[in-house]
């Protein structure tokens, strides 16, 4: 499970890499024109591809937060595009809700992986009203998540993260000290590592 050594392992990593933009915009063009692939999840193939999986899915949801600059949106699209979950219209909808509207709320990943566990945990049947797996797994998420950063909130991982938290849509001024702080590069990491712990309760979830 992602840790504080792990958030400064990769602080360090991404500091060295090479984005490759116009790879992962084409990436990103196909699922906008032909929707999340829906999969019949192999079981067996996936639980013996765990780690590659928690590395392709964390690794998609800092490109897609790189290319989008939204961290909700992008952790939830690694997550549909790897487990054949939801929909383009989710993604839509998840577009304000990095911070709870950039407002000091919580942290976008937060939402994006309750989202995607919501899809997976859920009775397919909505009329199952005594169905409480999502709450289960989700309460399991938040917890991970909330252990890795010390906390769920934007400000708090900002400040994680950037040194200081910057309210970016507060002012014109802190929306441009928030771009020259290194944002794009670091911010990725929280739905990179919030799109791994959710990955990895679903893949142990398979297990059981």
């Amino acid at each position: 499970m992602p840790g504080p050594d792990s958030i400064q392992k990769r602080q360090e990593e991404l500091a060295q890499r090479q984005w490759p933009i116009a790879d992962i915009e084409a990436r990103f063009n196909r699922l906008a024109q032909n929707g999340i692939p829906h999969k019949t999840p192999d079981r067996e193939k996936m639980l013996r591809d765990r780690e590659e999986i928690l590395d392709r899915v964390q690794r998609r949801a800092e490109d897609y937060c790189y290319l989008m600059r939204n961290c909700a949106k992008s952790s939830a699209t690694a997550l549909f595009e790897e487990f054949g979950l939801g929909s383009l219209d989710i993604i839509r909808g998840l577009g304000p809700f990095p911070g709870l509207a950039m407002s000091g709320g919580i942290c976008g990943p937060v939402a994006g992986g309750l989202i995607a566990l919501g899809l997976f945990f859920s009775h397919p049947d909505i009329t199952k009203q005594d169905d409480t797996g999502a709450y289960l797994y989700g309460r399991l998420f938040i917890h991970r998540f909330e252990s890795a950063f010390g906390s769920l909130s934007c400000p708090d991982i900002q400040k994680r993260l950037l040194g200081k938290y910057y309210d970016p849509m507060s002012s014109m001024e802190n929306l441009k000290a928030f771009n020259a702080s290194g944002a794009r590069k670091q911010c990725v990491i929280a739905p990179g590592m919030g799109a791994r712990i959710a990955a990895e309760i679903m893949l142990e979830s398979m297990a059981k």
